[in-house]
């Protein structure tokens, strides 16, 4: 038998172990165990979330992905080719996490086949690149009920798992989502008039109107008869002004239960003020009364560690409204700088909010509660009263006082909740218990929620007229036809935050990710301290530079005769001096360009070179000192 020497088998080993990883890793990627791994990224940017991996786990009927990409186009541009790769890793995770419920089906639509008329089908839309169709989008069926992502933009890879979870979460619902609405305003209208020479009633407002396409609305009134979390998926109040300690009780009791509330409170309504009934001459003794323009949830608040200013305003200078008839410091015009968390899927991609006399929360820690700031004013903000912020006094902006404290505008708090009512149905007192008990009547069992039965949540916002039709939207009468368009993202908020707390419990822990791209900072700090060190320098060659240019220009128009220019020995010799100066200045300008470049190529190198040759080195290496230790021991021997 051929006896191999110690260098040919040591090897022989390196090749083994080389071959070895590579089939081990081919095999693993095959099986469900190899799409899950530890992710040691900064932000955790290829991990599913815990509300993903919920809504994965409860599946209880199957659902198919068809996942549409055009794989074998010469003109896929390369961002996509990347993110493609991106998602097939995505989708993967989701299958292993799913426990057989859900199947993907890979489709490549090439012209005239049954993939491209299945794309067709579902919906995906091609995007023309060189008279080719490239497709890359998915749908997301289960039973009868379908979900489509027309196409899968690069741009808006944050958003692909909350998307994602999202229509599933749809597909696998067996109806719409149940929105139970309070409100002391009226969003749902309240029809035509009955009888000739009735006054208008209110109309419908349009929030209402696209809710509705979403979602099953149930307008329950001020005094809702009951809150049933098994039956309503989240509880949404818009300016509950008056509310009754019985309707609090019945909300906190709906939270405590595992329901979703969203309230949407005001400092002062303008809606509520411009509705105000007007007062009858005739009868000065009987004063009709109208909406108050304040509205709060004062024993929940106070629960939560919440306090609200129901009877003032926020004014901020920072974002401050300049309308026809002046600059409104009450009327907010916000940005996305006054959105701290960029990952959150209720404001993310919202670029323009416009609120008109908000309130403001203050909010301090409390056990078992965290709250997150979702939008808030600058630091140039200050309350005064709703009556001095309507009349648009053009010298408030002077006279107010900024506290320079940033104000909550909007707050999610989730956590694990305690009753507001420690002593239960306010309408069982405990007067109306011994009075009960002193006749021997049967008291009242107290059968009330003392804690949450699970985390829950609840989103607050600080203003309600940002809803109405007046400055939500652009509604336009055009022949007879109402013509709405949005104007801002007022609704797109409302829209965003029920979708993520409607279309499934688990969607409000399906975070909006961080961007898997990053940023060649280290190169960008190159290139600042580069700017820095030699911009000056730059600055005074490109200076001398040009003005060698205007003495050569200057120099050639001295002397003229007709079409000629006639240049003198001396002046030639002059121009020519310049010439070769201006041509130093060019040479010494690319020098320093050059080096820059020199350096972030180095970089690069480096970089590329670590990336790509740790694994063969760390193979080398290990098969190095079993190779030495071998030998050392053969030679022991």
């Amino acid at each position: 038998m051929k006896q191999f020497s110690a260098k040919t088998g040591a090897a022989l080993g390196i090749l083994a172990l080389i071959l070895i990883a590579f089939f081990a890793n081919w095999f693993i990627s095959l099986i469900p165990a190899g799409n899950r791994g530890l992710d040691l990224t900064e932000d955790r940017v290829h991990s599913i979330s815990g509300g993903t991996k919920s809504i994965l786990s409860e599946l209880d009927a199957p659902v198919v992905i068809n996942y549409y990409a055009t794989r074998k186009s010469s003109y896929l541009p390369k961002e996509v080719k990347l993110y493609m790769k991106k998602v097939d890793s995505f989708l993967k995770q989701y299958e292993s996490l799913a426990n057989g419920k859900i199947r993907l089906e890979y489709l490549d639509p090439q012209p005239d086949t049954d993939a491209e008329d299945s794309a067709n089908l579902d919906g995906i839309s091609g995007q023309r690149i060189n008279d080719e169709n490239i497709y890359f989008g998915l749908s997301v069926q289960c039973l009868d009920k379908k979900s489509t992502i027309p196409f899968l933009s690069p741009d808006r890879e944050t958003m692909l798992e909350y998307e994602l979870s999202s229509a599933i979460a749809e597909v696998t619902q067996a109806q719409k989502p149940v929105i139970g609405l309070i409100s002391a305003l009226p969003v749902a209208g309240s029809g035509m008039p009955q009888f000739p020479g009735q006054p208008p009633q209110p109309q419908e407002w349009v929030i209402h109107q696209q809710l509705s396409q979403t979602f099953e609305i149930r307008n329950l009134g001020m005094e809702p008869a009951e809150l049933n979390p098994n039956d309503i998926s989240v509880v949404l109040l818009i300016h509950p002004a008056g509310i009754s300690k019985q309707t609090e009780y019945k909300i906190d009791q709906f939270l405590l239960g595992g329901g979703t509330v969203i309230a949407a409170l005001d400092g002062f309504s303008y809606a509520a003020a411009a509705n105000q009934p007007q007062p009858n001459p005739m009868m000065p003794q009987q004063q009709p009364q109208g909406t108050p323009t304040g509205s709060t949830l004062p024993t929940l608040l106070k629960q939560w560690g919440v306090t609200f200013s129901e009877n003032q305003t926020l004014a901020d200078a920072r974002y401050r409204t300049q309308l026809q008839q002046g600059v409104a410091v009450a009327i907010l015009s916000l940005t996305p700088e006054a959105m701290p968390q960029k990952d959150d899927i209720a404001t993310k991609g919202i670029q323009d909010l416009f609120v008109p006399f908000p309130g403001a929360f203050t909010v301090k820690e409390t056990e078992g509660i965290e709250s997150t700031v979702m939008i808030q004013s600058s630091n140039k903000a200050a309350l005064v009263s709703g009556q001095q912020a309507m009349r648009l006094d053009p010298n408030l902006t002077r006279r107010m006082k900024p506290t320079g404290e940033q104000y909550p505008l909007m707050l999610r708090l989730s956590g694990s909740f305690k009753t507001a009512f420690p002593d239960g149905d306010p309408t069982n007192s405990v007067a109306d218990q011994a009075q009960a008990a002193e006749n021997g009547e049967e008291v009242p069992q107290d059968n009330s929620l003392k804690t949450s039965l699970e985390s829950g949540t609840v989103f607050l916002l600080a203003d309600t007229d940002m809803f109405t039709d007046q400055f939500a939207f652009s509604v336009q009468n055009i022949m007879g036809m109402r013509m709405v368009s949005p104007q801002g993202n007022n609704a797109a908020l409302l829209q965003n935050t029920l979708d993520m707390a409607a279309g499934s419990k688990h969607l409000i822990g399906a975070r909006s990710r961080t961007a898997s791209r990053r940023p060649f900072s280290v190169i960008q700090e190159m290139e600042a301290d580069f700017e820095q060190q030699a911009g000056e320098k730059m600055q005074e060659l490109e200076a001398e530079q040009q003005s060698v240019i205007a003495k050569i220009r200057e120099l050639q128009t001295t002397k003229q005769e007709g079409n000629r220019l006639l240049l003198g020995p001396e002046q030639q010799k002059e121009i020519a001096e310049l010439r070769a100066q201006q041509v130093e200045f060019s040479r010494q300008i690319r020098d320093l360009q050059k080096d820059l470049q020199r350096q972030k190529d180095s970089l690069s190198a480096s970089v590329t070179f670590w990336n790509v040759a740790i694994m063969p080195l760390a193979v080398l290496i290990t098969g190095l000192i079993i190779y030495t230790r071998r030998r050392n021991a053969s030679s022991a021997k």
